[in-house]
Order: C-alpha cells, then sequence, then structure tokens
C-alpha cells in the first residue's frame, strides 16, 4: 500500500502563487507514476499533472501548461505542484495519487488539499 498526505492548500488571490506537497509513505518504491487532479464544486475530477518516478518525465494539462510545475524531492518521497498566475478557476480540491503500473491507472489516493482563488 501506499499513503499519500497532501498540504499546501489555501485562499490566495488571482495571479498569486501557492506550492502543493504530497507525501508519499508505504512501497513508494513500486510507484509508477505520481499525479495530481482536482475537482471543482459540481464537477467532475480532472487531470492536471504528472510525474514518472523512473525518469521523473512529466505531463501536463493544457488548462495548467506553462503555469503549472511537478517536481519531487527523492530524499523526503516528496512530490510537489508549484503553482503560478493562479486563476479563479483554479479553485477546487486537488488530490495526488499513486499509479502502480504504467497503465495510469491510479490505485491510491489523499485526502485532498483546498484551494480556493478568489478574484
Amino acid at each position: 500500500q501506499v499513503q499519500l498526505v497532501e498540504s499546501g492548500g489555501g485562499l490566495v488571490q488571482a495571479g498569486d502563487s501557492l506550492r502543493l506537497s504530497c507525501a508519499a509513505s508505504g512501497r513508494t518504491s513500486s510507484v509508477y507514476t505520481l499525479g495530481w487532479f482536482r475537482q471543482a464544486p459540481g464537477k467532475a475530477r480532472t487531470f492536471v499533472a504528472r510525474l514518472t518516478w523512473s525518469d521523473s518525465s512529466t505531463g501536463y494539462a493544457d488548462s495548467v501548461k506553462g503555469r503549472v510545475t511537478i517536481s519531487r524531492d527523492n530524499a523526503k518521497n516528496t512530490v510537489y505542484l508549484q503553482m503560478n498566475s493562479l486563476k479563479p478557476e483554479d479553485t477546487a480540491v486537488y488530490y495526488c495519487a499513486a499509479s502502480m503500473r504504467p497503465a495510469r491507472v491510479y490505485d491510491y489516493w489523499g485526502q485532498g488539499t483546498q484551494v480556493t482563488v478568489s478574484s
């Protein structure tokens, strides 16, 4: 099993920056991909960014490309989501998820952290 704990959410103004953290524990050596997703009120959960554990290659949703960077700290088993130039439409609960296989089917999820961007 893998346990994921997100932190770093909060209330910010449009244009501000925020860095979310996802601390992973447990069978982290078996993680294939670590991803960030978000769910706005009344909407489905959507993909934001992902990082492949083996080579740290990354991928981003078009809606955040250029404003968001996913990175990792191997020593801390932590993945970060740096978000810049935040917009009100970025308001959502942000979730960290781990996939244990190449198919990008996410097996473990964190509890989420709320990000609210005021205009």
